[in-house]
């Protein structure tokens, strides 16, 4: 069994990090899902402040109300 090159323990440690960037990205989105929840309330009222009725909006996700 031969002993790993430098570069080979290089990538491996790479591909280490890589895959804990790649953890920390799916923790912090759902720190911000936590810290920034989406509600129908939050969503109404954005819609509500530019003009936009709740009838325009089921009309346009083709619900008949």
């Amino acid at each position: 069994m031969a002993a790993k090159t430098v570069e080979e323990r290089i990538q491996a440690i790479d591909a280490k990090i890589e895959k804990r960037r790649a953890e920390i990205e799916a923790l912090e989105a759902q720190k911000q899902k936590l810290l920034h929840p989406v509600t129908m309330r939050s969503v109404m009222s954005k819609l509500k402040e530019q003009g936009i009725t709740p009838e325009e909006v089921a009309k346009k996700m083709g619900i008949e109300i």
